[in-house]
């Protein structure tokens, strides 16, 4: 909102003719990487190194020479004729960061920033608690302001955050990542403005073979195959480390406050239902073949319990209305064991119709993703309570079979447990002020 002005943002590609600024990158002075023994930020500092001629690197991360590898990294770099100076600091910690940026040698000042370091606290609104707050905004956002703060009057050449595009979009269970990610991209446009040197990179997810995606390293294969699964399936697939690095140089050269390095499966994003695909993706959303990357910029109450949509998956409809009413609820089944096993990465014949969700290990992240998954296979609007209203694939196709006019037998999706049903309601029937003031604590006044 600017003044009376209400604009809606969209991605749209940056031409190719764009013109692009010279190296940002000064050899002869310092870089300093946060983040920069382990995960992305190592993989941005050998990349300095080998491709820009860097040879003074600054890397700072909480752990310093003592996390995993960094020793070894140091090593390396030094191998290739890098200087590398390792610092183990809180960049949330301004006295701290303050300290590690006066000892830079004179002979090699600070030239450039690359702010890599970030944690991620996955949660439901419901679940984000002050410490989860705390745990994500501090690294990221308080890190990266006191970066901006520190260095406002030195004479950089770059200053480059690492934002994500879950401030954009697919941001389900993120919101403490993707307002600290924003935040950033703010902080970007405030030092231009300035005039100062920043560049903003909103990246997409990088593939679980190169270890990135979780500040701390390697993440977890389970969660980052996951994560892979629902980037791809909203239109967003991983790209690999060579293609990161080479949207990273593109990004920077264009001399832009704030660019998305993202790679899109138009046909996806064109087949998703409207409710699927986040709105600042639609202007990409056209048939024109296989994935490609994209370097892209922003262009200028209560929860239904169901809502049938026009656009209602017309093939389904019409097959259970030709099945009896109780061949028809089993399809329904069906599609509900269906869609969890592909939630759980199973199979569906190993999913028990009867067995809740929680048992089946699908957290409240999980829930949205089923949710998202079953709108779009069926066209009725459902709400985000769905899995908890619901707890185990028969009571929940006993939802579908009411939206859909069956009548199921009642018997079927009696006995529920109810606990889970009441906690969701409370939870969505709290304000947004209600459930800040819950998160926030005695933090208010502060």
């Amino acid at each position: 909102m600017r003044g009376a002005d209400i604009k809606v943002p969209r991605l749209t590609p940056v031409p190719a003719s764009a013109p692009e600024r010279p190296s940002a990158w000064d050899p002869d002075g310092t870089v300093l990487v946060t983040g920069g023994t382990t995960g992305l930020g190592a993989v941005v500092a050998r990349h300095l190194v080998t491709a820009h001629g860097v040879r003074h690197l600054l890397l700072v991360s909480r752990r310093g020479a003592a996390a995993p590898g960094a020793r070894e990294l140091a090593a390396s770099l030094t191998g290739l004729g890098a200087t590398v100076e390792t610092a183990a600091c809180d960049i949330a910690d301004r006295a701290a960061l303050a300290a590690v940026l006066a000892a830079v040698p004179a002979d090699r000042p600070l030239r450039g920033v690359v702010h890599a370091a970030g944690v991620m606290d996955n949660a439901t609104l419901g679940d984000l608690t002050a410490d989860r707050l705390d745990r994500v905004l501090r690294p990221k956002a308080a890190g990266g302001w006191n970066l901006h703060a520190l260095t406002r009057d030195l004479d950089l050449t770059a200053f480059v955050l690492f934002s994500s595009v879950s401030g954009l979009a697919v941001a389900a269970g993120q919101a403490n990542y993707a307002a600290a990610n924003r935040f950033l991209d703010a902080l970007a446009a405030h030092r231009r403005a300035t005039g100062r040197p920043a560049t903003s990179l909103s990246f997409g997810l990088w593939t679980v073979r190169t270890g990135l995606g979780r500040a701390s390293g390697l993440p977890d294969p389970a969660e980052a195959e996951r994560d892979e699964r629902r980037m791809a399936a909203a239109g967003m697939p991983p790209f690999s480390e060579a293609e990161g690095l080479a949207m990273f140089d593109e990004a920077v050269a264009l001399d832009q406050p704030a660019l998305v390095p993202l790679r899109v499966d138009t046909d996806r994003l064109a087949g998703l239902d409207g409710d699927l695909l986040a709105p600042v993706l639609r202007g990409l959303a056209v048939r024109s073949g296989p994935a490609r990357r994209v370097t892209a910029r922003t262009a200028g109450g209560g929860t239904p319990a169901a809502v049938h949509r026009p656009g209602a998956d017309a093939a389904l409809r019409r097959r259970l209305a030709e099945l009896p009413a109780e061949e028809a609820l089993a399809t329904l089944v069906d599609l509900v064991c269906a869609q969890a096993a592909a939630v759980r990465h199973g199979d569906a014949g190993d999913v028990d119709p009867d067995r809740g969700f929680t048992d089946m290990g699908l957290d409240s992240l999980a829930a949205i993703e089923l949710r998202n998954a079953l709108q779009s296979a069926t066209g009725i609007r459902l709400p985000a309570t769905l899995m908890f209203d619901h707890p185990n694939p028969r009571s929940l196709a006993g939802l579908l079979a009411e939206e859909f006019g069956l009548t199921p037998d009642p018997q079927e999706t009696a006995g529920e447990d109810d606990t889970d049903a009441e906690v969701a309601r409370t939870v969505m029937a709290l304000s947004i002020d209600d459930l800040v003031r819950a998160a926030l604590g005695d933090q208010q006044d502060q």
